[in-house]
């Protein structure tokens, strides 16, 4: 499909440069096929059933924004900032790097903004390898424990583009920007539709019956980029690190035998769990996944979606069109528009039916 399909007006405006407050007073658009019903996050239990699976992504997000300089390379010392969005190892990052024409394999990058040092010093690393984009292999000079100390002490929390271009990230983001229920360290972006719940609202859920579990995808700076081609076939999609285990896979598997619906809390538990259930049934991940959803799909492993408003012509954008219905979600986002949602990371929430089949 051509990507001008997924395209929409936004006005700048629309865009959440904070999270409401309480995270669950966020307003909640439900698209059912036939009509659009206007409540907030707190009301979701009432929109579910008792035996409903909801699947939480339970990635945490690392201060993954690092600021450096190129050293050792004649008298010039580039700034150069530095995205993480895989690890490799104890040691090696993906990176996206800014400027990074400016950087040559071999290259060493010293992080840590003046006045901000680690307890164990410098952190150095060596350009291994250069992609497209931007895209670099970095080998850092600490591994394992200490590395990831390192970047927690020097990195600033990754905020979308849409966002920091308009703020300086701040303190409070190292708690807006998480989810509640984090634990996994190694995502770069939040799977923001968690962003949403609040120990209140988990409670109401178990109250309603509304089961929960917890699947990891480490989020990365992939999910920001554009894209650049002009049909879907021609776009590639950076791969991330997801795992579900046996234990929840059979569960969900259960669940869904029992005509119980299984509805993931964000695309990222979405393209985990379609991942996973590439043979037709759900079956235990551990690994890399780089799938593209677009119209045309066929949906093998959830029933409702729980998800953010995306940007215009953003492969996001693309899954809740092939979800949903391309034309449907066309008009839930200018309603959207037209009752002041709010937009990306920071905004509001939609609850998916899928399109009649």
């Amino acid at each position: 499909m051509r990507v001008a399909d997924f395209d929409f007006d936004l006005p700048e405006e629309r865009i959440a440069l904070r999270p409401a407050s309480p995270r669950d007073s966020a307003k909640l658009l439900v698209v059912r096929p036939d009509v659009l019903e206007d409540r907030i996050v707190r009301d979701l239990p009432s929109q579910l059933r008792a035996g409903d699976v909801l699947v939480f992504n339970k990635t945490k997000v690392i201060p993954a924004a690092l600021q450096g300089n190129r050293i050792g390379r004649g008298d010039a010392t580039p700034r150069i900032e530095a995205l993480l969005h895989m690890r490799l190892d104890g040691s090696r990052w993906k990176a996206f790097a800014r400027p990074g024409k400016r950087l040559q394999v071999g290259d060493r990058i010293r992080f840590g903004a003046e006045g901000r040092v680690c307890l164990l010093g410098t952190l150095d690393a060596t350009v291994e390898a250069k992609g497209e984009g931007g895209e670099i292999t970095l080998a850092f000079d600490f591994f394992g424990p200490t590395l990831d100390e390192a970047i927690a002490t020097l990195g600033d929390m990754p905020l979308p583009p849409y966002i920091a271009g308009k703020r300086e990230t701040d303190d409070q983001d190292r708690q807006d920007y998480q989810t509640i229920y984090a634990e996994e360290e190694g995502a770069v972006a939040a799977p923001t539709a968690g962003l949403h719940f609040t120990d209140s609202l988990m409670t109401s859920l178990e109250e309603a019956g509304i089961k929960r579990e917890f699947v990891t995808l480490h989020v990365g700076a992939g999910t920001f980029l554009p894209v650049k081609a002009e049909d879907t076939q021609d776009h590639k999609m950076h791969a991330e690190w997801g795992e579900i285990p046996e234990d929840v896979a059979l569960r969900l598997k259960a669940a869904r035998a029992k005509g119980h619906r299984i509805i993931p809390v964000g695309t990222t538990s979405l393209r985990l769990l379609e991942s996973a259930a590439q043979s037709g049934e759900l079956r235990p991940f551990s690994g890399p996944t780089d799938i593209f959803i677009t119209p045309g799909y066929r949906f093998r492993a959830v029933d409702l979606l729980l998800t953010n408003f995306h940007l215009p012509r953003s492969t996001l954008f693309m899954l809740v069109g092939a979800f949903a219905g391309l034309e449907r979600m066309k008009a839930a986002y200018a309603h959207a528009i037209a009752h002041d949602y709010r937009f990306y990371s920071y905004g509001d929430a939609s609850l998916l039916f899928p399109a009649p089949t």
